[in-house]
């Protein structure tokens, strides 16, 4: 392959890290799927072989900076450097703002936000010396809309969005874009086993019982319907690695999309109205 690309990956073990690392390395570019428990790797091995891929699996936890600078110094050794960087690794929150406690939250901020910028802080400095690199970082419709339970999610992927806005103009300097990848709703795992709730989710005296069991109800019913295949946002990751000049925004899907601008067009009284409806209507 002539145009292979060193890309370093966070969060392969499952969904979007997952599909992204097998598909770009069945692409011949030399992926390094990292995630940050080894005993999930058989998945993403028996995949690789399906596809007759290979991939550099290794260990990184992106709360923990010194796993990051491992990884970025062993890439460093043997390719001299890294072209793309893709920010997946994160999970998501479900809970009342009063049901989640402060340690939840911050925990939420640790992964999806500061880990973020752990692994720029590591990566950019190669980047930059070279003139050249992408940063893609996985955020979501959710950090363009608020959700109810949602909050700390919400905050995070925000927050997310606004450092990546604003790391485009930084970096654009040095001949380096960054891009965010936002999807909607897909069939993977952070809707099953990967599920994180807050500690008194569950809790039968919390002011909020009914509404989060309520919204709990909408969430696992709407997505058991989804059909959207998550590959389509390894393709579509795929579509940003190979452009010359990406742009900084990309909705993965018409239907996500339209949730953005629904949300953005009508007035938030009227909104609002129509999503309490939706959501806190008696089942």
């Amino acid at each position: 392959m002539d145009n292979q690309k060193v890309i370093l990956i966070t969060g392969c073990s499952s969904g979007f890290g997952f599909l992204t690392a097998v598909r770009l390395a069945s692409q011949g570019h030399f992926v390094w799927a990292t995630m940050r428990d080894l005993s999930r790797k058989q998945a993403l091995e028996d995949e690789l072989a399906k596809r007759k891929a290979q991939a550099f699996i290794r260990e990184l936890d992106v709360t923990k900076p010194a796993t990051i600078k491992n990884i970025v110094e062993e890439i460093q050794k043997k390719h001299f450097h890294i072209d793309v960087l893709v920010n997946n690794a994160g999970y998501g929150i479900a809970g009342f703002f009063e049901d989640l406690s402060a340690e939840e939250i911050r925990a939420q901020m640790e992964t999806n936000f500061f880990g973020v910028q752990n692994a720029c802080r590591e990566v950019i400095p190669l980047m930059r010396r070279r003139g050249q690199g992408k940063i893609i970082n996985i955020s979501s419709i959710a950090g363009q809309v608020g959700s109810p339970c949602l909050g700390a999610y919400n905050a995070s992927k925000w927050a997310l969005e606004g450092f990546s806005e604003s790391l485009n103009f930084e970096l654009a300097l040095f001949g380096i874009s960054v891009s965010l990848v936002e999807p909607g709703s897909y069939p993977t795992r952070i809707f099953a086993e990967n599920a994180h709730y807050a500690g008194n989710f569950d809790n039968t005296q919390s002011p909020y019982y009914k509404f989060s069991q309520k919204l709990n109800h909408v969430a696992q019913k709407y997505t058991r319907n989804i059909n959207r295949d998550p590959e389509d946002v390894a393709r579509l990751i795929e579509k940003i690695v190979n452009k010359s000049h990406p742009g900084l925004r990309y909705v993965s899907d018409f239907s996500s999309w339209m949730r953005v601008m629904v949300q953005k067009i009508i007035p938030p009284r009227l909104f609002g109205y129509i999503f309490r409806r939706f959501a806190y209507a008696d089942k």
